[in-house]
């Protein structure tokens, strides 16, 4: 499976995704692309999965026509998404064309 993170996506999780041909928008020269170019983009280059922290883009794309799944994380700080790591890597792996799940990561616990 070929997976695209996005700009706000942590890096790290790219060790959690060894078994797939994990990518960065900025090593594909695509760090100016926005939402639908950028799914576009990915598209035509064969990315399954677009793995992004952009809240936004279920309702900005009209998703159900497109070849990519996209699996949104809710927060992007570190400390908090290696905790839902093991959620994250189910829903790359889970990901059909068209598809949209949002892996909730919890706030801090005071």
């Amino acid at each position: 499976m070929r997976v695209l993170f996005d700009q706000g996506t942590p890096a790290p999780i790219r060790k959690s995704l060894s078994k797939h041909i994990v990518r960065t928008a900025a090593e594909e020269g695509w760090s100016t692309l926005v939402n639908g170019e950028l799914l576009s983009a990915a598209e035509r280059s064969g990315f399954d999965v677009l793995l992004t922290t952009d809240n936004g883009i279920p309702a900005q794309q009209n998703l159900s026509e497109r070849r990519i799944a996209i699996v949104i994380i809710s927060r992007n700080k570190w400390s908090l998404v290696k905790k839902a790591l093991p959620q994250i890597v189910a829903a790359v792996e889970a990901g059909t064309p068209g598809t949209c799940v949002v892996v909730d990561v919890p706030p801090d616990e005071f």
